[in-house]
């Protein structure tokens, strides 16, 4: 019954947390620097060649445009102390080298155990924390010459970085150049979906259509799109300005939150992009975020990521890559594409259910081991039974991991509760007790 299983999670709980909770976590020594560097090709690559040079292994990395010149980036990293780092050596070599001016901004202890969000209003507070792309742009990319598609970048991005929990995400006068190259992308992958696409997504788009906007004629806007996921699923968008770390990608997901970007590829080469654009994310990602049971799924890869250990997000991230990215399922004895990578390319929608790559079970315990490309197409696809059952496996595999405590959110209050008390478990079997009454009344008006 209902009431046995709600039993049977708080004895589990209760256990693990008498055996598990322990005095306060141990604390390391972190070294925090900030250097600045001119904006031109290549100089962010010697800077940390000469990080790599001194064995410095930096744990994180941010980047800002600088507040006292426009011709520099502000780039705040952190690292492990160590005594046999000759802070002095490196600093007079990112100068000498990268022509980089720095300042070590102090050396303090942080405990082990990594920070993580506790409400959906601290996702404010890695928003700025992008690892590449937004405004800057690799040397490689299409639109890095033009200077007229880079200063756009920066003024769209520019919408993410002032972006906060609680506003209406401000929307962007698309121009006809980039309502053309959405247009092009849309028609090109609207003619592979019924064929290759997962049912859920087939079903989905044509609401997307009715309700957001959807179509080749422009791009739609995202507060209009998260307004819709909201009454669907929960779930809603945030801007973000570029690439976050995996870490503060996943966590955001624990709060049915999805960040994404606003800006779209350069024009000319409307079927290719190096990084997400907001093709990729409003045709790949938000049809599925519609759905309730790839909805849970998507929430309990971000839930596991709260508070995980460094190793325990890479195998985290692998399992979204080969789900959420490059996730293929069965349907009717036949593999349909649900990952959001395969379902923005057309290349790779075609390549993917083809007999060229090789085809495995979803297994996280050995998927999460697998490695993978990311700029080209796939050796390697997993394959789900179900969504239901991905998640089942995901929630199994992610009680193996080395986390020494329990989460439970709150979508009410839009909060994670750590479960790390014998109160808060206690708390949480009331309302479970509660919600399984209530089943167990509606089972036996409708018996």
């Amino acid at each position: 019954s209902c009431s046995y299983f709600f039993y049977v999670r708080f004895v589990h709980l209760f256990s693990f947390i008498m055996t598990s909770v322990s005095a306060d976590a141990p604390r390391t020594k972190i070294t925090s620097l900030q250097f600045s560097v001119n904006d031109e090709v290549g100089v962010l690559e010697r800077a940390l060649g000469i990080f790599r040079k001194f064995n410095v292994d930096l744990q994180k990395i941010e980047s800002r445009p600088s507040r006292d010149q426009h011709t520099e980036y502000d780039f705040y990293v952190e690292f492990n102390a160590s005594d046999t780092i000759d802070l002095k050596a490196l600093q007079k070599e990112l100068w000498d080298v990268a022509k980089a001016k720095s300042e070590v901004l102090g050396v303090s202890e942080v405990a082990e155990r990594p920070w993580f969000p506790r409400k959906i209003a601290d996702l404010d507070k890695f928003v700025h924390r992008t690892m590449q792309y937004g405004q800057e742009l690799s040397s490689d990319h299409p639109g890095f010459t033009d200077e007229e598609y880079r200063q756009r970048r920066r003024d769209i991005t520019a919408i993410a970085s002032n972006f906060k929990h609680g506003q209406e995400i401000p929307r962007v006068d698309y121009l006809d150049t980039e309502n053309e190259t959405w247009g092009k992308v849309y028609s090109k992958l609207k003619e592979l979906y019924a064929t290759h696409a997962c049912k859920q997504h087939n079903y989905i788009l044509p609401l997307l259509e009715q309700n957001c906007g959807y179509g080749p004629d422009s791009i739609p806007q995202l507060q209009d799109i998260s307004m819709f996921l909201k009454e669907c699923t929960g779930w809603s968008l945030r801007p973000v300005a570029g690439l976050l770390s995996p870490r503060d990608f996943l966590n955001g997901l624990a709060f049915r939150v999805f960040h994404s970007t606003q800006y779209i590829r350069h024009h000319s080469k409307p079927f290719y992009t190096p990084e997400p654009d907001v093709c990729h994310e409003l045709l790949g990602h938000v049809p599925l975020f519609c759905d309730p049971e790839f909805a849970e799924f998507s929430q309990e890869v971000g839930l596991a990521s709260l508070g995980a250990s460094d190793d325990d997000i890479t195998k985290l991230a692998t399992c979204y890559w080969f789900t959420v990215e490059f996730g293929l399922c069965k349907e009717d004895g036949e593999l349909k594409a649900f990952g959001a990578g395969l379902l923005s390319s057309f290349g790779e929608l075609e390549y993917c259910l083809s007999d060229k790559p090789e085809i495995r079970p979803f297994e996280p315990e050995i998927t999460c081991k697998q490695e993978y490309p990311i700029t080209e197409y796939q050796p390697v696809y997993f394959v789900a039974d179900s969504f239901e059952s991905a998640k089942v496996k995901l929630k199994d595999f992610a009680s193996t991991l080395a986390r020494p405590f329990d989460v439970f959110y709150n979508p009410y209050t839009q909060r994670v509760e750590e479960l790390d008390t014998v109160a808060k478990v206690q708390a949480l079997a009331k309302h479970a007790h509660t919600y399984s009454h209530a089943v167990q009344k509606a089972l036996a008006r409708l018996a």
